[in-house]
């Protein structure tokens, strides 16, 4: 007898598994199927997966179960991102609250890269696992990490190709700097806090006069990279200047 309520804990991975152990996610399976590729987009091993990630990778699942039933030979292609920075940070810190006292200048780059594979296999399991939750039918047996031999190699070259186009640049940009760690950060690793600030009130001399112009602002710092002063022409306070 069927029971009042759907319990998808209890049907849903023994499907899945079976799905899997089956190579019905496999490419390779249609001969002269045409061939259709999506190469997902690899989320980061720092972290888990959100609501973004459900909805992105629904959408790729739709398609390409779509294609799987019109007969072509579908690769979706899963992996996961080093996500440099992030990770770098995540293993960090991970030093630091291991009592080692040791940085990853300490480690030297060899011993700390086998520290990120380490983290990768706990937290990269946990985001394959909650792609398989949501049925996700990835050819598994392809799986890829953008440390992977080779992958790093790619990921130069489309760089190098892309700067030499005009389609990438270097530039001089804000970020966000650690001083612990000695490296920029992204903005989703930044933790944001507010404090209780202060308002400047800063008198620039007019040049040729003993007249100047205040400007009130809660970084006085940026004062020491200023070059000029601007105001409305309209403002009735300057419009002798």
């Amino acid at each position: 007898m069927l029971k009042k309520t759907y319990d998808p804990a209890a049907v849903e991975p023994r499907l899945y598994a079976q799905w899997e152990a089956s190579g019905a996610f496999g490419v390779g399976k249609r001969t002269g199927g045409e061939p259709y590729t999506i190469v997902i987009p690899p989320p980061n091993v720092t972290g888990s997966l959100h609501m973004g990630h459900a909805l992105n990778n629904t959408l790729q699942d739709i398609l390409v179960r779509l294609q799987r039933m019109r007969g072509r030979d579908v690769l979706w292609q899963p992996g996961t991102d080093h996500a440099g920075i992030a990770t770098q940070m995540v293993v960090e810190r991970q030093l630091a609250q291991s009592g080692e006292n040791r940085s990853r200048r300490d480690l030297g780059r060899a011993e700390f890269i086998k520290r990120v594979w380490a983290w990768k296999e706990v937290s990269g399991g946990t985001i394959t696992g909650q792609l398989r939750r949501l049925g996700a039918s990835c050819d598994w047996s392809r799986e890829r990490f953008t440390m992977d031999e080779g992958l790093s190699a790619a990921v130069r070259k489309v760089f190098v190709t892309l700067y030499r186009d005009g389609l990438l640049y270097k530039d001089k940009r804000l970020v966000n700097w650690d001083p612990q760690l000695l490296t920029a950060i992204s903005d989703l690793e930044v933790e944001s806090r507010e404090v209780k600030g202060h308002l400047w009130h800063i008198r620039y001399p007019i040049e040729g006069t003993d007249d100047f112009v205040t400007v009130a602002t809660t970084r006085p710092e940026t004062m020491l990279g200023d070059s000029g002063i601007a105001v409305h022409p309209d403002d009735e306070r300057y419009r002798h200047l």
